[in-house]
């Protein structure tokens, strides 16, 4: 008798150790599908704002100066970078559709870098860029701290116009203008006025870089502080809020 508990005992251990599997398993499958979803949704959405950003390239060119003002396109891209950052988080570095829509938005990257280069020239000032190379397969500490920096930058002062490049990304068009900039295989590496310099650069150094008028433009304003925490605890992860996470 003892004999047979001790197999009733072990059926039933293995029987609940099955359902709680199973369980555990069906959960599993069910947040993995929904995720999927959000992510497709994301896709879909991310398809129509490349669309939609290049036709309003095509605007812009025409539109007359005193219609520009020097955010024209910076908010768009700013929200697909937001929308690739969760698709990074959800997606292998290597996944062909993530790839496919990165390069997608890199080429309106350069698109409006190339744009406000005309646009200043038409109109007679000069807008200030700032090209931030950074790297996934190289080693990189301080990219993600950069990225930290440059995100808050951004948000602080509208006028400037940041661009974040993984520079392993095989796209023609992003390999031409590495190689015009000559820009070396050294991160992070941030270009102005086409002086390229390597390593981090801190809140206090990228601000000095600003041209004053950008300064003095929200000098009646409180910025946002960015506190030393958040860089030194800042960890990967996707692309997060658009630049620190492109930097990981």
């Amino acid at each position: 008798m003892p004999h047979m508990f001790d197999i009733k005992k072990y059926i039933l251990a293995f029987v609940i150790t099955a359902v709680i599997f199973a369980t555990a398993l069906w959960i599993s499958t069910t947040i993995s599908d929904r995720k999927l979803a959000e992510v497709k949704q994301i896709e879909e959405r991310i398809s129509v704002d490349i669309a939609s950003s290049e036709t309003q390239f095509d605007l812009l060119s025409e539109v007359s100066c005193k219609d520009l003002d020097d955010t024209f396109l910076s908010q768009e891209l700013s929200d697909l970078a937001t929308k690739l950052s969760f698709m990074e988080i959800n997606r292998p570095s290597d996944d062909p559709e993530l790839l496919r829509l990165k390069k997608a938005y890199t080429l309106l990257e350069i698109k409006d870098y190339l744009l406000a280069q005309k646009v200043g020239e038409k109109c007679k000032r000069e807008p200030f860029s700032i090209l931030y190379f950074y790297s996934n397969t190289t080693a990189c500490p301080d990219c993600q701290k950069e990225g930290i920096v440059l995100t808050h930058l951004r948000r602080t002062y509208p006028a400037v116009r940041v661009y974040a490049f993984d520079y392993d990304l095989s796209l023609g068009a992003l390999q031409t203008l590495i190689r015009i900039l000559k820009v070396k295989n050294e991160f992070p590496a941030i270009v102005t006025y086409d002086t390229v310099e390597y390593g981090y650069k801190d809140l206090e150094t990228m601000e000095a870089l600003l041209p004053q008028a950008i300064r003095d433009s929200i000098s009646t304003t409180t910025p946002e502080t960015i506190s030393s925490e958040s860089i030194t605890t800042a960890r990967g992860g996707g692309m997060n809020t658009s630049l620190e996470g492109m930097s990981c």
